[in-house]
């Protein structure tokens, strides 16, 4: 609005500089108008009331002057010898006597036209010297009598004309705040509309605390402002997943190391001084840092799992992927490890990860099993084209899972009933915790189906697209004894 102050106020300059120039310019054309029409009418007119050729100056100015009228801030007069004056009756002299001091000075001033300043305002002005034995044809054709020479003086006072510019400028000036004021209330509204979610941003952005980043800005509409608001929304979402994670590892951690801490504090405290007890007291506190270090992995492993390079995938091929797991998950236990089913196909995942959900999950089947029973794992395809999925499972002959314990034991911490017995307590609760994770960042999902006493199915179920190429298949042999 300042920028348009100041063009409005260039353009009032210009403009009442140019409509006064044209002021004087018409006064300019008017005067040089008024001299050349008495030129031509000394020239060629003639007395009409002898249709012969005028033979006084004074009867040459009287009959032309009768013939003219005044324009706005227009005087004429002629003046013959040196005190006959005649004057248009509608001269439009500012004051009184006004008229013969002026015309005195035109009259004297030499030049045939100029600008003469007075008390009243400039006036310009132009005259044509009247000779009286001038003959026909000539300056004017007045014969020669008694009269003598004579002038024909015509002047426009221009300050009329500059008052009325004044006029015009003051309404326009009006017009033009008034104009401005109109505008700025206008802009402002539509400012304070357009900068509302501006504020809103800035608004939440102050109401954000150090325990509190659930505020989000409102979007309405589709336009810039409106996705400024998301992106700032998606910041705080970012935020939030950040802050809650931090959180909740430094929850998790404090939870679960307090105890062994107090454990390794207590033993040393009263460490014995009998070689054999100290022996097993440090065994102790040696086994408790152990677990004390598996929880802090696993927690850092979980914290990971929040962020966006957690995940990895890459075109690998699901047979050789199943192939894999079932040498990796050998070692963990002396069972019958029975590969059941293998899909076949290219896939898009990340080996790693797979791998390690599903070591994690034959390592609790190992745990919740005795030596010598079957475990049982394979892999297959489910669906076709982009829904195609791929499931990735692990059967056991453990005590199962309760229907009570189904719904939580994929939670940090959380252990089903067989696992808080004396002989299933080692973990800490995180392995399925670390499982879920792992599918939840490849848009999956960790499951469990089970009867209690008669074992339980632990799995993975990921996004697998079906690629446009047909796969390649991979020999298996269904059921093979490892």
């Amino acid at each position: 609005m300042l920028t348009t102050f100041g063009l409005l106020v260039v353009v009032f300059v210009i403009t009442r500089n140019l409509l006064l120039h044209d002021v004087d310019s018409r006064a300019n054309h008017d005067v040089a108008q008024e001299a050349s029409e008495f030129r031509t009418f000394a020239d060629e007119g003639v007395d009409p009331t002898t249709s012969e050729p005028f033979t006084s100056v004074s009867r040459l100015l009287e009959v032309f002057l009768s013939r003219q009228s005044a324009g706005q801030g227009e005087v004429m007069a002629g003046v013959v010898g040196n005190s006959e004056i005649l004057e248009l009756p509608g001269n439009a002299w500012p004051a009184a006597g006004e008229g013969r001091r002026v015309l005195g000075e035109l009259r004297s001033a030499p030049g045939p036209a100029g600008v003469l300043a007075t008390d009243h305002g400039e006036i310009r002005w132009g005259k044509v010297e009247v000779s009286s034995d001038a003959p026909p044809g000539a300056a004017a054709g007045a014969a020669s009598d008694a009269s003598g020479p004579g002038t024909f003086i015509v002047g426009i006072y221009t300050d009329p004309g500059r008052e009325l510019v004044d006029r015009t400028m003051r309404v326009l000036a009006l017009v033009g705040l008034a104009g401005m004021a109109v505008t700025t209330g206008a802009a402002y509204l539509v400012a304070g509309r357009i900068l509302a979610p501006v504020r809103s941003v800035r608004m939440v952005a102050e109401e954000i605390g150090e325990n509190d980043l659930t505020g989000r800005v409102p979007v309405d509409g589709h336009d810039d402002i409106a996705a400024l608001a998301e992106t700032f929304n998606a910041m705080l979402d970012r935020l939030e997943n950040a802050y809650t994670t931090q959180r909740q590892f430094v929850d998790d951690a404090g939870h679960e190391l307090r105890t062994p801490i107090t454990v390794v504090r207590g033993h040393l405290e009263l460490l014995p001084d009998d070689p054999t007890e100290r022996r097993k007291t440090l065994d102790l506190v040696d086994s408790e840092l152990v677990r004390m270090s598996r929880i802090v992995a696993d927690l850092l492993m979980l914290a990971k799992s929040e962020q966006p390079d957690f995940v990895v995938s890459r075109e690998v091929d699901a047979a050789q992927l199943m192939l894999d797991i079932e040498s990796k998950v050998q070692p963990l236990g002396d069972r019958f490890w029975l590969l059941m089913e293998v899909a076949e196909g290219p896939c898009q995942v990340d080996p790693e990860r797979i791998t390690q959900a599903m070591l994690q999950l034959a390592s609790n089947a190992v745990r919740h099993t005795k030596e010598g029973t079957a475990i049982r794992l394979g892999s297959r395809f489910d669906g076709a084209g982009p829904g195609r999925r791929l499931s990735i499972w692990i059967t056991d002959e453990g005590p199962g899972v309760s229907p009570e314990d189904a719904p939580r034991i994929f939670e940090r911490f959380q252990r089903g009933a067989g696992s808080r017995s004396a002989e299933h307590s080692s973990g800490a609760g995180l392995g399925l915790a670390i499982v879920r994770a792992i599918a939840e960042a490849h848009d999956g999902v960790a499951w469990v189906r089970s009867v209690p006493g008669q074992g339980a199915t632990f799995g993975i179920e990921v996004p697998a697209p079906e690629p446009t190429s047909a796969p390649q298949a991979w020999p298996h042999a269904e059921g093979e004894t490892r």
